[in-house]
């Protein structure tokens, strides 16, 4: 052994013992217990093993039981049918096993059969086998069998929860709204926090236009189950169709994306946009519902129909044309597309036919102003006075000298493209002589009834059409370069 005072040891004074000593105390307690500790742990996970073991041996025990206790009663109910396939007890205790594991083919086989005993068998419950019939048909979609169950149930019990819910969503698919809506309403007063039911009333109420009525409901069964998409689309239109549209839109666009709800959302989105007059709204709609995948083909074509509409409204004809096409070749006969594409296919071929029919006031003046500078060839023209209609016409007064002949001569420019009629004629020879124009020009896209025409026969009034005004939209801006060259030589 050393010595105290070597250096393998440490001597600690009482001062410093007293310094230094809990720290020692403590880690000397420490080590001590720790041999318990160790002892105390594996103790308890030794029984926390064991008895997720027991208890495990329990659940699989009870199940195993309840295995065999539901094979016990089919095994028995099925040998007392075959020795009678009458027998209402055992059909009784086969059909509640099938009803309540929801093996639906079964189940209605089972209760089909005693609907037809129970009215000559007293000891059958009449309400209960044609409500589970009933039930059990509506699941297999089978909608007569089901519609009869049912109501055949509801003649025994008229207050009864799932009897009223069930006939009335029935109804509802039916498409008999207001019967549905005199059950679920019955339903609703005996559960009102059933989503089920407050969903199914809210929508039997749009589909009679009761938007209002039926807001109250879609949303309380909204808050009741948040994921219901078909609810959420729902109540948007209910805002729409109560003038509410700027909720309405606010919903409509929060579905856009989603892949079954969102074209249909883009569609309505897009026409309430257009009803504000936002068409760059209105197209960032349609092109993100046209952009989705297996869109239904009813909502495919509409969502192409309003889009080619915008575009043409903002004088884009060549995004309107090809789907107007598209349309047309999957959709013959759909809407005016025959006749849109017949008339603006010509228009996109001819860039003055635009400008004359669609182009700002401002455009379409210029362009008239052409027209006027080169209509008589060789001749020193030189407006005088320009009037403009509103967007229907203009009127545009020219000082004409030729190597011939000096006159004033008046021209009237229509946009309109149906049939001028003798009222407008009229009018402008009323004009001509108030400005004592020596003669007029009267120029349409359309064409002029017959009475137009025999008005102008004894007057100094010529009558242009479209397949002349096509001619000369077709050379003006030639003739007019022509005779900006030669005024600069």
């Amino acid at each position: 052994m050393g010595r105290f005072d070597s250096p393998g040891w440490v001597y600690l004074s009482p001062v410093s013992w007293l310094k230094k000593g809990p720290d020692i105390a403590d880690n000397m307690f420490m080590m001590s217990i720790l041999p318990i500790l160790i002892a105390v742990i594996g103790l308890a996970v030794v029984i926390i093993v064991f008895m997720a073991i027991v208890g495990r041996g329990k659940d699989g025990a009870s199940s195993r039981r309840r295995v065999r206790g539901r094979d016990s009663v089919l095994r028995s109910a099925a040998k007392r049918l075959s020795q009678n396939p009458r027998d209402p007890r055992a059909l009784e205790e086969m059909g509640d096993i099938y009803f309540q594991e929801e093996s639906w083919p079964d189940a209605m086989k089972t209760y089909e059969s005693l609907v037809e005993m129970a009215g000559g068998n007293s000891g059958i419950d009449e309400f209960e086998v044609n409500l589970r019939y009933g039930i059990a048909a509506l699941k297999l979609n089978m909608v007569n069998e089901a519609y009869r169950g049912l109501s055949t149930a509801r003649t025994f019990r008229q207050d009864n929860f799932e009897v009223n819910y069930n006939l009335g969503y029935l109804e509802f698919q039916r498409k008999n709204y207001e019967k549905a809506i005199q059950l679920l309403d019955q339903a609703r007063k005996q559960d009102p926090e059933s989503p089920a039911v407050l969903r199914s009333l809210g929508h039997s109420l749009f589909r009679v236009k009761k938007a209002k009525d039926a807001m109250n409901y879609i949303r309380k069964a909204i808050d009741l189950a948040p994921d219901d998409k078909e609810s959420l689309f729902i109540l948007a239109e209910c805002y729409y169709e109560a003038n509410q549209a700027e909720q309405a839109l606010r919903l409509f666009n929060h579905m856009r994306a989603d892949p079954v709800m969102g074209p249909q959302a883009c569609l309505l989105s897009g026409t309430i946009n257009l009803e504000q007059h936002q068409a760059d709204a209105a197209i960032q709609d349609f092109e993100i519902g046209l952009r989705h995948q297996n869109v239904k083909p009813d909502i495919l074509v509409e969502l192409r129909y309003k889009l080619a509409r915008v575009y043409l409204d903002k004088n884009d004809i060549g995004r309107a044309l090809p789907l107007l096409k598209l349309i047309q070749s999957e959709t013959p006969q759909y809407k005016d597309v025959g006749m849109l594409i017949g008339k603006y296919q010509e228009l996109n071929a001819n860039r003055n036919l635009q400008i004359y029919l669609m182009a700002p006031s401002a455009d379409f003046v210029a362009l008239c102003r052409k027209i006027v500078m080169t209509y008589f060839p060789k001749a020193k023209t030189k407006i005088t006075n320009i009037q403009v209609n509103k967007n229907e016409w203009a009127d545009i007064q020219a000082e004409v000298d030729t190597p011939k002949w000096s006159d004033v001569i008046m021209f009237r420019f229509i946009r309109t493209q149906g049939s001028i009629g003798e009222l407008i004629v009229r009018d402008f020879h009323s004009h001509l002589k108030e400005v004592k124009a020596g003669k007029g020009v009267c120029i349409t896209v359309g064409s002029f009834t017959e009475e137009a025409k025999r008005y102008t026969e004894a007057r100094l009034i010529d009558l242009i059409e479209k397949d002349r005004l096509s001619s000369i939209l077709n050379t003006v801006d030639t003739k007019a370069s022509a005779i900006a060259a030669s005024q600069k030589r």
